[in-house]
């Protein structure tokens, strides 16, 4: 690589690592960049997964003061995690990105429009949540499946679900989102690496830099009242969305 396309690694980890811990949609900033350095779209995908995965650790840190009281509702959503991501690492092995990526604009477009409307929700009853939650959990299946497959967006998916459920609180939300997201990315991360897609001296300058971005991202969305939070993830997702768009269909 050369100093040019290294700086520019870490500039993108390091932004994606900010982006990941607030939001979700990292990816769109890794991805493209790897793209330029003339990675192919299926090792540029997997080499961005594996480059932002260890920086997860530096948001659960941040966030891990919420950590108690997302315990019960961690353990319900691990499983579901763990199935959905080994089947999304094994569709990309299998299947290319062509045919899957045209539905991502409208995934994140949609669940970033979920997730701005639940702002002007009322919380679920008690009599309804337990079915709230088992419709978080049955959604959690394809958001895992289509996090390992490409990624990008993911969070949004995620805190939308939880909005759904009754959770109010956006940094337990955030809390959650992230151990789930990164454990998803942990088992498309070790399939990447066993099946030889990843490649690694672009995943030391990603990892680098997401490891910066994804501590302070975590840190200063903490310190911002929680009503700003959701107006930056809706921004987030807003920009996101139209970048897909113009990449899939301009």
């Amino acid at each position: 690589m050369t100093t040019l396309e290294i700086l520019s690694l870490i500039a993108a980890g390091c932004a994606a690592g900010a982006v990941n811990a607030v939001a979700g949609g990292g990816t769109m900033l890794t991805f493209p960049v790897l793209l330029m350095c003339g990675t192919s779209p299926v090792m540029a995908n997997a080499t961005s997964t594996v480059g932002l995965v260890i920086g997860t650790a530096g948001s659960i840190v941040s966030f891990r003061g919420h950590l108690k009281a997302i315990r019960e509702l961690l353990w319900r959503f691990i499983p579901i995690c763990l199935v959905g991501a080994a089947l999304g690492s094994w569709l990309l092995t299998q299947t290319s990105d062509d045919h899957f990526s045209n539905l991502i604009p409208f995934l994140v477009l949609f669940a970033t429009g979920l997730f701005f409307v639940q702002g002007f929700l009322k919380k679920p009853q008690t009599g309804s949540k337990s079915k709230a939650l088992w419709f978080s959990l049955l959604l959690q299946l394809p958001v895992a499946i289509y996090g390992a497959f490409f990624g990008a967006g993911i969070g949004i998916l995620m805190l939308a679900s939880f909005g759904f459920m009754g959770m109010t609180h956006i940094h337990e939300m955030n809390a959650l989102k992230n151990l789930l997201g990164s454990l998803i990315n942990v088992v498309a991360a070790t399939w990447f690496i066993a099946a030889g897609m990843v490649n690694w001296p672009q995943t030391l300058a990603l990892t680098a830099g997401a490891l910066i971005g994804y501590y302070f991202g975590a840190q200063y969305s903490q310190r911002i009242e929680p009503k700003r939070v959701r107006q930056l993830i809706t921004a987030i997702g807003l920009i996101i969305s139209m970048v897909m768009f113009w990449r899939q269909f301009g």
